[in-house]
């Protein structure tokens, strides 16, 4: 999955302009036919039915339909040779054989970490504390990884959670390839030996579920199943479903942080240590005004945390780690949350460390279902780390320079005050950069009903929508208000003149001078005609809230166009 391996391009729209073909009850039943019948021959391949024939004709082997099942990957190669070894019956189902493809996802990656960090400590004798910060964020990065994967192999989840999961797991190994290789060519070098059949092969078990998923997806959501035995559930279940509506002063709370020593803690890094490991239950830690200077983690095993302050230029969170001074950019994080269910409110979050110093993250988040509500984050290069899982941004102000909104996860930005600033002298600003590897992944970037204009006069400033980080770059902009700053382009090649034709962008229904299309780049990737329901898959609903879980926060939003 790492970039160092192209491949061809999956057409997402396609699925959607086959659901819109459906006008009668009897084209849905025909196409339901068929695409159970797809689905059926996928399955036929993985489970490796053979039939005998009888006066000396072919009969097909075990091997041959694994080749089948495997010929739907990335990778048929490497999936070929890791299954075969584990594939003995020939009565083995689908769900044994994506288990088996996630086992060696699991193993494989276990055993490249173990030998990576022994070969980049002791083998490369690195001391310079750029490197050695950039292989303890692969450290953490594997970790994140292979927590996914196992949560992929053992949860009780949906095929979009898989999905989601899957996808996460291919961009944290991603991310260790890029700030590997942005501290030294040896550590690149490094890198890729030993996580190239790690991306491979996760890559592979995302193909098999994509496969089904979005042959399912083909029925219009018709019958929609599990693929793994298991219950339906939600992330959540707690009756304070509206706590997002709720005033501050009327909510009960778990924790009170006041720098001035009014609260239980002075602190919120103190005041996280009272967060129970993966609770089911909602955990409230309400931050009083003031500026805390403190770079803030919301741990993996943090669960459900909401975190309140008394508005987002009044509770503000403040750092000033950058790139520029050795630290990677997936560390420079003022606010880095990983704990699934985070909710955040009223609060803002800050990157001081100037445009100079380039990459300087306000706020990241790799946490699943993730929510940041009347909430700021302020910085130049990189503000905000989108970085991965299913996440939702309301009414929020997003301020920035290069790049500023970036990542590969599933994000739906709404009603949002988006405002690029004054960059250095030179730089041309660029709103997105979406980090999409992996065609099978569903991720992207929708921005949607925001406003788009200026924080700072950028008067003889080029500024761009986005451009494309990775092959796959995935990024809407949806019936958002565009000021005239926008260059008339629109958007910005990450190398050369044009972008891969495998990128898909698209705009549909913005307004105001800065949305005029008639002189944008002309590359094969960027749609500007899409239809109603081929856009409607990057609404809140079908992209990030399948399971319909921002509801149960009680944050206000759109579920469609």
């Amino acid at each position: 999955m790492a970039s160092l391996n192209p491949y061809g391009k999956l057409n997402e729209a396609e699925q959607e302009r086959l659901v819109a073909r459906r006008k009668t009850r009897r084209r849905i039943t025909i196409i339901a036919l068929s695409s159970i019948v797809l689905v059926a021959v996928v399955v036929a391949a993985a489970v490796g039915v053979t039939q005998t024939r009888d006066n000396g004709n072919k009969k097909p082997t075990m091997s041959t339909s694994l080749k089948a099942s495997c010929a739907t990957t990335l990778y048929p190669d490497s999936c070929y040779t890791s299954l075969s070894p584990l594939v003995k019956s020939r009565n083995v189902t689908p769900q044994d054989l994506y288990k088996l493809s996630l086992q060696v996802s699991i193993d494989e990656l276990s055993k490249a970490s173990t030998a990576f960090l022994e070969n980049a400590v002791k083998s490369l004798n690195i001391t310079d504390k750029k490197a050695l910060a950039a292989i303890d964020s692969c450290h953490e990065l594997c970790f994140l990884a292979l927590d996914h994967l196992n949560d992929s192999i053992s949860a009780a989840a949906g095929l979009h959670d898989l999905r989601t999961w899957l996808s996460s797991a291919g961009t944290y190994q991603q991310t260790c390839i890029d700030e590997l290789s942005a501290a030294s060519d040896a550590l690149s070098s490094l890198a890729e030996d030993h996580f190239r059949n790690c991306t491979e092969y996760t890559s592979n078990s995302l193909a098999f579920v994509s496969a089904v998923d979005d042959s399912i997806d083909a029925l219009g959501g018709i019958g929609r199943r599990r693929l793994m035995s298991a219950s339906s559930g939600e992330w959540l279940s707690f009756s304070d479903r509206r706590l997002l509506q709720t005033p501050s002063a009327k909510m009960k709370f778990n924790a009170v942080v006041d720098k001035d020593g009014s609260g239980d803690h002075k602190t919120i890094a103190a005041a996280l240590k009272k967060v129970p490991e993966k609770s089911k239950k909602r955990f409230v830690i309400y931050v009083k005004k003031g500026v805390y200077f403190e770079n803030v983690k919301i741990e993996k095993k943090m669960w459900n945390v909401m975190m309140v302050g008394d508005g987002k230029d009044a509770t503000i969170v403040s750092g000033s780690l950058s790139f520029v001074d050795g630290t990677p950019t997936f560390q420079t994080a003022t606010f880095a949350v990983s704990g699934k269910g985070f909710i955040a409110r009223d609060m803002g979050f800050v990157n001081t460390a100037g445009a100079n110093k380039h990459q300087a993250v306000a706020l990241m988040s790799t946490a699943d279902q993730s929510v940041f509500y009347r909430c700021k984050m302020d910085a130049y290069q990189d503000t905000l780390y989108a970085h991965s899982n299913r996440q939702f941004y309301r009414e929020c102000d997003i301020y920035g320079t290069v790049d500023f909104i970036f990542g590969n996860s599933a994000v739906v930005i709404q009603n949002c005050n988006i405002m690029p600033k004054l960059p250095m002298k030179g730089q041309q600003n660029t709103i997105t950069a979406q980090g999409k590897i992996d065609p099978n992944q569903n991720t992207g970037i929708s921005i949607q009903n925001c406003v788009i204009r200026p924080a700072a006069n950028l008067a003889g400033v080029n500024n761009f929508l986005g451009r494309p980080w990775k092959n796959y770059s995935t990024t809407v902009f949806l019936q958002n208000k565009m000021e005239g700053f926008i260059d008339p382009k629109g958007w910005l090649p990450w190398v050369g003149t044009s972008a891969p034709d495998t990128i898909f962008y698209a705009e549909y229904q913005n307004w105001g001078p800065g949305s005029v299309t008639k002189k944008r780049v002309n590359w094969k990737g960027l749609r500007l005609n899409l239809d109603a329901k081929q856009v409607n898959q990057f609404t809140v609903d079908k992209f990030v809230n399948r399971d319909k879980w921002i509801k149960d926060t009680g944050v206000t939003y759109k579920s469609g166009l």
